[in-house]
């Protein structure tokens, strides 16, 4: 696959600094009407989870799917930023001793590391809670209509049937030994869910017809998959270090996952396919999908 262009590592950079700003502001001390007050270590604890960097990859489909089929900027910055809550959110609590037990996350100290067990649990209540918040807030510019589907369809992809189900599946696996069909279905609800619903969302925000809706979330599917198979090959071949938290984690802990199943050369071969894959579905539109297409790369061959 061809190397990531210097103008969409700048793109995406802009956009990770358009959403930070986005959720640093929605973060404000000052409460929002209907609120009371924001107590200050539950808010420090969720800024901590939520402003602290990364690529910003699912706000950044979210903005260019809509953009691609004509949507919203602003409609689709503020639906990224609850996206981010989500995701964000979900971050939180995987790495609470419950649940992953880590100590590091894009290479800080995790929630509750940094302010206890309680104010993280909370700050990720606290977070999704936003999402829907700011999915509705008439501060979005989208029809009532359009703010309902969205609602549905983020639940639908964060909740039992999605990544929380398949954070269930990824617990439930540490005592079992998962099959090839198994492992997919667990990747596709923990990790896939979410980066589907943010290539739908463009074409949600945007107006779009079933068709579309349906063409940008099969992209989504595909690029799901190949941000989880890339992960589990940085899992296996980089370090702590490059990757801003521990890694081998599921070899250590017995966790099933494609590439101990297959191979790191079918991984890899397989990261390719799922490129062309998505590629295939964007070329009748030409050049207009130049930027989702170096997307679905930037996602097989990232090195973090």
């Amino acid at each position: 696959m061809s190397e990531t262009s210097e103008p969409f590592l700048a793109r995406l950079k802009a956009s990770a600094l358009a959403i930070e700003a986005c959720l640093a502001d929605i973060l404000r001390e000052e409460p929002a009407a209907g609120e009371t007050l924001r107590p200050a270590p539950l808010l420090a604890a969720m800024r901590h989870g939520l402003l602290n960097g990364g690529k910003r990859l699912r706000p950044f489909l979210v903005m260019e799917s809509a953009a691609f089929l004509g949507g919203d900027r602003q409609a689709a910055l503020r639906i990224g930023a609850a996206l981010e809550c989500v995701h964000s959110y979900s971050l939180v609590h995987d790495d609470l001793p419950a649940m992953d037990d880590d100590d590091l996350r894009r290479g800080q100290p995790t929630v509750h590391i940094a302010y206890g067990e309680a104010n993280a649990i909370l700050a990720g209540d606290s977070l999704l809670t936003l999402a829907f918040d700011i999915i509705a807030a008439p501060e979005t510019p989208l029809a009532d209509g359009q703010k309902i589907e969205l609602v549905l369809a983020l639940a639908r992809a964060a909740g039992i049937g999605g990544m929380a189900g398949g954070q269930a599946l990824d617990l439930a696996a540490e005592n079992s030994t998962l099959d090839e069909t198994e492992i997919v279905t667990l990747q596709a609800m923990k990790t896939g869910a979410l980066i589907r619903f943010a290539c739908e969302a463009g074409a949600i925000i945007a107006g779009s017809d079933d068709g579309q809706r349906k063409l940008m979330r099969s992209y989504g599917e595909k690029i799901g998959l190949a941000f989880q198979l890339a992960d589990d090959l940085l899992d296996l071949t980089a370090d702590a270090k490059t990757m801003g938290k521990a890694t081998g984690k599921d070899a250590a802990r017995g966790k099933g996952t494609l590439v101990s199943l297959r191979g790191q050369a079918w991984a890899e071969s397989e990261l390719t396919r799922l490129v062309e894959e998505a590629a295939a579905l964007l070329a009748p539109f030409g050049d207009r999908a130049d930027i989702l297409n170096e997307t679905a790369r930037f996602v097989a061959d990232r090195s973090h």
